[in-house]
């Protein structure tokens, strides 16, 4: 066999494959085996039939195809390996020659991960936020984790934020009432900023009984997208309360003896918490500044097939109803076009990232051990609150194993250089990037045990 590889753009190669027929012995034999199972002939046991009678029977051209058909994928495997060809997709294939008994030749053109060329990381720098825990930070875990503990009780005072409180509601728009926009006995509480804009500051101060209108922009319904006036009716207002924090609470809610103690761990709680926000900042910064600064040509047929699959996974969630999702769109004051506009660029920049670290885990010649994969299992199977064992049969079957590794890959890539990039936070410090990785392996460690 011989072949060739054409490089048409930066991102497609065209790849040009000959096989003399001398090569496709072994082929031919085993499709006139396939054939003689298939066929009773007069004087030859099941299978026995020499080829000749076969292909009497059959003709040639059925032979030649089935042939052509087993060596194609095979050859075009054997080319991609011998002109080391990194493959992105499947390939489009054509047969531009058969000279029966002499010749096969085949085109394959397929998106190729492209050429980059990697920076010095010693000579790249980043800025980071501080990494900092204030009184109020503690305050608020605090407070936080008494809440957790807390009973909720009536009240007859106004509401404010934090309380619970069921609501009615009733919308009109060009004084026409809103079916779909009524509901009665919702719970919600105050604050929480989860239902409809000015919902919050309408509720701030109703006590049980009370009323007030409000104007807002509907998000669904046969009405998204225009001003509706609003009526909310609260039914009850229920408060909070907290217990002390004391000893007493320390140890109801911990294994410490006093709130001092419990104070103290959960200052330490929050620095870990803010150390890994602090990481995962460091790791967008970076990536960003290595977005900005190389030339990452992308396919755009990767492109497309990502956002294909992002925008056919949110139709899927609205059961495919277009009515439906455009009007969630208008009332966002988004139209489809722009939408999927914002899709195709989130795609093309996540497919610019995995070209970017599949790169460096190339340079960088990163491996992955069956410990780091494990762990990445573990902690998927449990953010999915599945069991380990349920989790790599379902990936398994949808064929993704293959992606957790090459995940689990970029990241080590990106780790690998990030420890040569120079961090600073606003403040002007150099920050401690191996405290930040110890922090990080000790929490996927806790997070797997």
């Amino acid at each position: 066999m011989k072949s060739t590889v054409e490089q048409l753009s930066p991102t497609r190669v065209r790849i040009n494959v000959e096989v003399p027929f001398e090569e496709l012995k072994p082929e031919f034999d085993k499709a006139y085996k396939a054939l003689a199972q298939q066929f009773r002939i007069p004087g030859f046991r099941p299978g026995k039939a020499p080829a000749r009678i076969i292909e009497a029977r059959v003709g040639r051209g059925p032979i030649l195809e089935q042939v052509v058909n087993d060596v194609i994928p095979n050859r075009y495997s054997q080319a991609v390996t011998e002109g080391d060809v990194k493959v992105l997709g499947q390939p489009d294939i054509e047969i531009t020659k058969i000279e029966d008994g002499e010749l096969l030749e085949f085109t394959a053109e397929v998106d190729i991960r492209p050429e980059i060329t990697l920076p010095d990381y010693s000579e790249v720098t980043v800025t980071v936020d501080p990494l900092t825990v204030t009184d109020e930070d503690v305050e608020e875990a605090l407070t936080n984790l008494r809440r957790r503990f807390g009973s909720i009780v009536a009240t007859e005072r106004g509401a404010t934020k934090g309380d619970i409180v069921t609501i009615d509601l009733s919308a009109t728009v060009d004084g026409e009432d809103v079916p779909e926009a009524a509901t009665e006995g919702m719970s919600h509480e105050v604050g929480s900023d989860q239902l409809i804009d000015g919902l919050d500051e309408a509720l701030e101060g109703l006590a049980a009984g009370e009323s007030k209108e409000f104007t807002t922009k509907l998000l669904a319904g046969d009405h998204a997208g225009q001003e509706a006036t609003v009526t909310v009716t609260v039914g009850t207002v229920k408060e909070r309360q907290l217990p002390e924090a004391d000893d007493d609470f320390a140890q109801e809610a911990s294994e410490f003896d006093t709130i001092d103690e419990l104070k103290a761990d959960l200052r330490t709680r929050t620095e870990q918490s803010k150390k890994m926000a602090q990481v995962g900042q460091i790791r967008e910064k970076v990536v960003d500044h290595l977005l900005e600064t190389l030339d990452i040509p992308v396919p755009e047929a990767v492109v497309k097939a990502e956002t294909d699959e992002q925008i056919h996974n949110l139709v899927h969630q609205f059961e495919h109803n277009d009515e439906l999702l455009n009007q969630l769109l208008e009332g966002q004051g988004k139209t489809r076009e722009s939408w999927e506009a914002e899709v195709r660029e989130g795609a093309e920049r996540a497919v610019k990232i995995q070209l970017l670290l599949d790169a460096i885990a190339e340079a960088e010649g990163t491996q992955v051990s069956q410990d780091e994969l494990t762990t990445r299992i573990l902690m998927q199977a449990q953010r999915f609150g599945m069991k380990p064992e349920e989790y790599i049969a379902e990936i398994q079957k949808a064929n993704q194993l293959g992606a957790v590794f090459a995940d689990v890959r970029r990241g080590k890539a990106l780790q690998q250089v990030i420890e040569r990039v120079t961090v600073t936070d606003t403040d002007g410090n150099v920050v401690d990037l191996a405290a930040e990785a110890s922090s990080e392996d000790e929490t996927q460690a806790e997070e797997a045990e």
